[in-house]
């Protein structure tokens, strides 16, 4: 935005001689401060030090509140321990903004299994001793997890923690386990094991040991809140991108679909094989083997985990992508489906409405569900469709 100067000649010093008042501000503003400054001008021929100082006030008040006010058009911040990126198209102000990360944190603070104070370390550190009575959003979303769990028959499952520790993959810790240290560890994945109670909000892990880890679903319920508060501002156009769990609100002035890009997965970040075209109102999460992994004697080990047999998922996919109504459910679903694999995680998806799929195999084929709008520009990969 341009900042200029404006001139305020009737300005008076404290010994009622006219001097040359000159104040910054943004040209935005220029026409509700003309109107202002006419009222005020007429204030100030008066000799009264307060009419004076009172001039000085108002028209600092006016530049301070319209600068608290201005328009971002984007914001980036951290959290879940990623890039969280908040784009507005319109009155995206520096409250909104706030408002919104704030919401975000809030949510990475009580559902992060890295944070010492979060509820789900609070539930993890009572296994197998006593019910933990967490905030009503952290109830929500371990109850979404559960009824998850039980529709892919635990492909998803959330009680993957110790599993995610053993292998420490994007821990700082990575090695691969013996085959008695993953036996001895699967004895504490089984998701029926969590004990809700929705009458106090208290969840309770069965098992000492056990662990939750909602790193496949937080992180979707908090673009989704993301998206309610957006929506409750009134803004019409927004783009939310949480480290890869995108949402798109509203379409675009043109009516052109939001192209989203879907990700190499051999090559660095924001290098794409090609784009989804989404309608408004729409989630897109992909699950990748290249979101964090490391190589060992040419085998890469990624950390979507397999919860019956304790290995990373094998099943000769690089990425799957999901296509729903909410983040969360999109987020889910894409743990699920790659963990599931081309042939079941197809039926899954067949069975449930308004999702749509996309898988990126081994091979570099692509194949995806009817429902999905992709344009492959990447010609190393083959649309199988």
């Amino acid at each position: 935005m341009e900042v200029i100067l404006r001139n305020f000649p009737n300005a008076l010093d404290s010994k009622n001689k006219k001097i040359k008042l000159r104040i910054l501000y943004h040209r935005e503003l220029q026409l509700k401060l003309s109107g202002v400054s006419r009222s005020i001008n007429t204030i100030t021929n008066s000799s009264s030090v307060f009419l004076r100082v009172l001039r000085g006030f108002l028209i600092l008040n006016i530049i301070l509140f319209y600068s608290c006010s201005k328009t971002e058009p984007s914001r980036t911040e951290t959290a879940f321990g990623t890039a969280c990126t908040i784009t507005l198209y319109e009155h995206g102000s520096t409250g909104i903004y706030n408002e919104i990360f704030s919401k975000i944190h809030q949510i990475d603070n009580l559902m992060s299994i890295n944070i010492l104070s979060s509820d789900v370390s609070r539930i993890n550190n009572n296994a197998g001793i006593e019910p933990v009575q967490v905030h009503e959003e952290t109830f929500k979303v371990i109850e979404r997890a559960v009824y998850y769990a039980g529709l892919s028959d635990g492909a998803f499952d959330p009680t993957v923690g110790p599993l995610v520790n053993l292998w420490g993959i994007g821990k700082g810790n990575r090695n691969i386990p013996s085959q008695n240290e993953i036996d001895k560890t699967l004895t504490l994945i089984n998701w029926s094991n969590i004990e809700l109670d929705p009458k106090t909000n208290s969840v309770f892990l069965t098992q000492s040991g056990m662990s939750l880890d909602l790193g496949a679903i937080a992180k979707g319920y908090a673009a989704d809140a993301a998206a309610q508060i957006i929506k409750e501002a009134g803004i019409k156009r927004a783009l939310i991108n949480l480290g890869g769990d995108v949402y798109v609100l509203g379409e675009k002035p043109d009516k052109i679909p939001w192209k989203i890009g879907i990700q190499h997965p051999y090559e660095e970040r924001n290098v794409t094989i090609g784009y989804v075209q989404l309608q408004k109102d729409k989630a897109l999460v992909t699950s990748g083997v290249y979101e964090r992994f490391f190589i060992r004697n040419e085998i890469r080990y990624h950390h979507i985990f397999n919860p019956s047999n304790g290995y990373p998922a094998d099943n000769n996919l690089l990425s799957v992508t999901i296509i729903a109504q909410t983040a969360m459910n999109a987020d889910a679903l894409s743990t699920a489906v790659f963990v599931l694999g081309y042939e079941k995680g197809m039926e899954l998806i067949k069975n449930i409405p308004d999702a749509e799929a996309m898988f990126v195999f081994k091979d570099r084929s692509i194949r995806t569900t009817s429902g999905v709008n992709f344009t492959l520009t990447d010609n190393t990969f083959t649309f199988k469709n």
